[in-house]
């Protein structure tokens, strides 16, 4: 026997390990290190795991026509900041719609109004049938989004489906979006920045990366609150669609980083990226046109386009404007995305912290 060996083992022979026959045993004394990551710097729009194939489905009927409303099933649904599980939506059939109030890329936006109650409610329609796996992560993205709660966040009600058609239930803006306002009062421009930049900073705390900030994800309200929409589920109907069917406008408010992935030596951060998005919808308000060129729309040719982000000068403001607002628009349209300020930080910028005395009246006030 040899020194130090099992007391069974017999000269000549290796131990093996049980019913693997031939091999040796593996040295228990050696083990490998585990990657490091640095979770500060993800961005993890999805972190609840896939529910059970067993799990039983909650829908419930609806009462009208043999439809199904599906609100997200309470395992699912993770609590609030308050600690509380979010209410359950009311049945569809209880919605009644009252007329159509927009239409994009992923679906049609109806106001509904919820008959015991008379609540107005906006109601997305998400155009075509999903297979199972995108209606698992639009399931599990819902989920997570019913439990923001933020005052410059439109609030996710819930889910349905209906005849495989999925259908959302939204807080409702009644001032529509900002989409082609021009916002000449510097001091209403900033409020409207505070506001936007307050949700941005809410969502990335909780490592939400939006990736579509534009005018017309910017929805008002009466009252003048100013919230962001359509993140989320919007950004997984994106990524599914075929790309040619992609809107030219959403391009036009991408990061010069994310359009070449060469400028940031193939580094793409979501944060900045929403950054430098909200930068170029600020701007537009207080021009009151898309800021990359006189002759170039949001609209116009894409190659011209992401030429024009990518090569071209960091839009500026106009010399026509304040010291405060100039600077904080260079801020946000730093070309480099490690220069640019977190929202966080944005925050504490002297144009939103002190923004000129001046009377917000340039914006026509929505219809009420």
């Amino acid at each position: 026997m040899r020194p130090g060996g099992p007391p069974n083992a017999r000269p000549g022979l290796q131990q093996q390990q049980p019913g693997t026959p031939g091999r040796a045993r593996r040295r228990p004394d050696l083990t490998l290190p585990l990657p490091q990551r640095d979770l500060t710097s993800l961005a993890v729009p999805l972190p609840l795991p896939p529910p059970p194939s067993s799990a039983p489905s909650s829908t419930s009927s609806s009462g009208s026509g043999g439809a199904s409303s599906m609100p997200m099933p309470m395992s699912m649904t993770p609590p609030n900041s308050a600690g509380s599980t979010p209410p359950a939506p009311p049945p569809l059939g209880e919605l009644e719609r009252v007329r159509r109030v927009g239409s994009g890329a992923g679906g049609t936006v109806w106001l509904v109004r919820h008959a015991p109650t008379g609540r107005a409610y906006a109601l997305k329609v998400l155009y075509g049938h999903h297979d199972e796996a995108v209606r698992r992560q639009i399931t599990r993205e819902i989920a997570i989004l019913r439990t923001a709660e933020h005052p410059s966040i439109v609030r996710c009600h819930g889910m349905y489906e209906q005849a495989g058609e999925l259908q959302i239930l939204l807080e409702y803006m009644d001032g529509g979006s900002l989409d082609g306002r021009r916002i000449a009062s510097e001091s209403f421009l900033a409020d409207v920045a505070r506001q936007v930049l307050s949700g941005i900073a809410y969502l990335h705390r909780r490592h939400i990366v939006h990736r579509d900030i534009k005018p017309s994800n910017l929805l008002i309200d009466c009252a003048r609150r100013v919230k962001i929409a359509d993140f989320g589920v919007g950004r997984i109907l994106n990524q599914t669609m075929d790309p040619c069917n992609s809107s030219v406008g959403t391009i036009a408010y991408m990061s010069p980083e994310r359009i070449n992935t060469d400028l940031n030596d193939g580094n793409y951060n979501g944060y900045a990226g929403d950054i430098w998005s909200f930068g170029l919808s600020i701007l537009e308000f207080y021009l009151g046109r898309f800021p990359l060129g006189e002759n170039l729309g949001k609209q116009g040719d894409w190659a011209a386009l992401m030429c024009a982000i990518c090569y071209s000068e960091s839009p500026a403001a106009p010399p026509t404007a304040s010291p405060e607002l100039r600077s904080f628009i260079s801020c946000c349209l730093q070309k480099n995305p490690a220069k640019r300020p977190s929202a966080a930080q944005l925050l504490q910028h002297r144009f939103i912290a002190s923004p000129p005395q001046q009377q917000p009246q340039a914006l026509a006030a929505p219809p009420c």
